[in-house]
Order: C-alpha cells, then structure tokens, then sequence
C-alpha cells in the first residue's frame, strides 16, 4: 500500500511535502479536539469521585439537593419532595462551598 503511493508521487518531493502536511494536521486535531475532552472526561471522573454524604450539588436537569448516600451504581439525594436516586453522571455540580460556606468552616469576607 505505501509502495503504491510513493509511486504515485510527484517528482521533485511533492508527496513528502503532502506527507508533512497531513503529519500537522493530524497533530492540530489531536491538540484541537481529542486533548481537550480528554481533560475534561478527566476532571469529570475526579469530581464524581471526590463526591461526598450531605454536598449541595445540582444535576445536569437543574435539580437541586444534598447527596444523602453515595452507592457504587449512584447517589441518592435528598430533595424537598423526598429521596430520589440519581447515577454519578447526573451530578453537575457543587455548590456548597460557594453558596453555604458555614457549613464548610469558611466564613464569608466582608
């Protein structure tokens, strides 16, 4: 297959130059789109990892709760209409910190 295509390669260097080409594009998207949602799919495990019991979080549905239990298959929330159980996935983001910075030992500048 690649005897195929240096034989059909321009005198005088073109296909090395197409080579070099394609080489830099390959390596623009690999910075461009794979890296980034690398690192994202990154700081995502580490967040639903580093979730814990009684965290103010809100879901990617805009619900908002505390994580009541944390279980190997998701968490369970406690919400003002009850316990509902949600996967880790579904946890946007915490907001306990800050929202509620008493409840973490952090007081508030004035």
């Amino acid at each position: 297959m690649l005897t195929a295509i240096f034989l059909q390669a321009q005198p005088g260097g073109g296909g090395t130059q197409m080579m070099i080409l394609f080489a830099i594009f390959i390596a623009f998207m690999y910075f461009v789109m794979i890296r980034p949602q690398m690192k994202k799919q990154k700081q995502e495990k580490n967040f639903q990892e580093s979730l814990k019991v009684g965290s103010r979080v809100i879901t990617t549905s805009g619900l908002h709760g505390r994580i009541a239990q944390i279980q190997d298959d998701g968490v369970v929330l406690e919400t003002l209409s009850g316990k509902l159980k949600f996967e880790k996935s579904a946890i946007s983001r915490e907001y306990t910190i800050a929202r509620f910075p008493e409840e973490n030992g952090v007081k508030e500048k004035k």
